[in-house]
């Protein structure tokens, strides 16, 4: 009885050359070789590979070094990983595979390898491995050109990639845009945060395929929360008012801040959603005691904070209002204008560089696209004005000292023109009392 007959599994070792029965010769198409000597018990034991090439239905098996041969070609970047698959026939498989696989990338290795080499118990292994660890984007997307060929027996790697049913989809956003408008304690800030940064990502068209329709149930769930944000936010307004000396606590303070940033950020989700109304309505309500209570606040880092804020959620209502998104009768548009111009045009120095003014203020950094939106608003709230509300701003426009911004000159080009054609079709009509009769 030769000796490899007697000898356990256990007591088998990859490489013993005085055991082996054969070699496995691993070879590259760059010239790499390399000798590993094997027990044919035990590489039929683990793959329909070994098992075929050493049965007597394969004719072309070689003897090298007085040992039955066995030839396997691979690629350069897989000849390590057909090295860990014959030592993992070796030991005990499902601990030995986990620790050999010490990341996603070298049990994706192992996997191919042990397809290529009829493996189940180390497909099942390598399997189990990936589908348990989270995965970083380069793994996913080398899982997906991997995994999807290797049919029923990966499958299960696949299922967290799956689209998710639109039910799951449309539960977990009303439930994100309930938390994402609401008032945690401070420890959840950062959770909050995040709520609103995926919901916004959740309804962004890009080049993928959205991942959620906005339908009439998620309209009327994100207004009854918009609306419930809103009322919070005048509440804070009204009571600040009613301060005592115009002293805010910085409680007060600090909440102030808290609600403009939802604001803020609501004006994105309502704009995807169609939905501006309401917080615009609310925001041209209270916009002159806003304004009072900003203008109140001691200008420190976090108070200029607060006036950034304040004018992000402006340029959005005014947006709206300007370009007809939402329809305002034109008493209030006139007193959105006279609100917050002189604000808009007092906070845009502060813009500028520390000092430029001749003070020691902390300067204000705002998005430039944010002051060219607020520009353009004005322009167009102020053409679609009555004539002579017009030429009352303009003339205001025309002799303040903050002339360069905003940029009315378009307004007032405008104005100038429909005047003297108006001027002349009432002329023309017969009229004797110039335009006034008309506008």
């Amino acid at each position: 009885m030769e000796p490899t007959e007697v000898l356990s599994r256990s007591a088998k070792k990859i490489g013993d050359r005085s055991t082996s029965d054969v070699v496995v010769r691993l070879r590259t198409h760059d010239s790499r070789d390399q000798w590993i000597y094997c027990h044919s018990d035990i590489l039929i034991m683990n793959s329909k590979y070994f098992a075929d090439r050493l049965s007597e239905n394969w004719p072309t098996c070689q003897i090298l070094d007085s040992r039955n041969c066995v030839e396997v070609y691979c690629q350069e970047s897989d000849f390590d990983y057909h090295v860990t698959v014959l030592r993992l026939f070796y030991v005990h498989m499902i601990h030995s595979v986990t620790d050999m696989c010490a990341g996603v990338k070298n049990a994706l290795g192992i996997l191919r390898v042990a397809v290529e080499l009829g493996c189940p118990q180390i497909i099942a292994a390598c399997v189990d491995y990936v589908e348990a660890v989270p995965w970083e984007e380069t793994e996913e997307d080398e899982i997906l050109k991997i995994i999807p060929g290797m049919g029923s027996q990966a499958e299960k790697v696949l299922a967290r990639l799956q689209p998710v049913n639109p039910t799951a989809i449309k539960k977990i956003f009303l439930s994100a845009i309930r938390f994402a408008t609401s008032s945690p304690p401070s420890p959840l800030t950062d959770l909050k945060t995040s709520a609103q940064e995926q919901l916004e990502y959740m309804l962004t068209e890009d080049d993928d395929v959205p991942l959620l329709t906005a339908d009439e149930e998620i309209k009327i769930e994100t207004k009854v929360c918009i609306i419930e944000l809103l009322a919070r936010f005048e509440n804070l307004v009204l009571s600040m008012l009613s301060a005592e000396d115009s002293v805010y606590d910085i409680c007060s303070v600090l909440l102030l801040q808290t609600y403009l940033t939802d604001l803020s950020w609501a004006c994105q989700i309502l704009i995807k959603l169609e939905l501006m109304r309401e917080l615009v309505s609310s925001w041209v309500e209270a916009s002159e005691n806003v304004v009072k209570i900003v203008e109140q606040l001691c200008p420190e880092s976090e108070t200029l904070e607060i006036k950034l804020k304040v004018i992000e959620v402006t340029a959005k209502v005014l947006e709206a209002i300007g370009y007809g998104t939402v329809i305002m009768p034109s008493v209030k548009r006139l007193h959105m204008v006279k609100v917050w111009l002189p604000f808009v045009r007092d906070i845009k120095p502060l813009t500028e560089s520390p000092g430029s003014d001749g003070k020691d203020v902390p300067s204000l950094k705002v998005d430039v696209e944010i002051w060219q939106s607020l520009e353009s608003a004005f322009v167009s709230i102020i053409l679609a004005l009555p004539s002579g509300d017009q030429a009352e701003i303009l003339t205001e426009w025309l002799e303040n000292k903050h002339i360069r911004y905003p940029d009315l000159t378009e307004a007032f080009e405008v104005w100038c023109y429909r005047s003297k054609v108006a001027n002349k079709r009432l002329a023309l009509m017969g009229g004797t009392n110039g335009i006034g009769k008309f506008v």
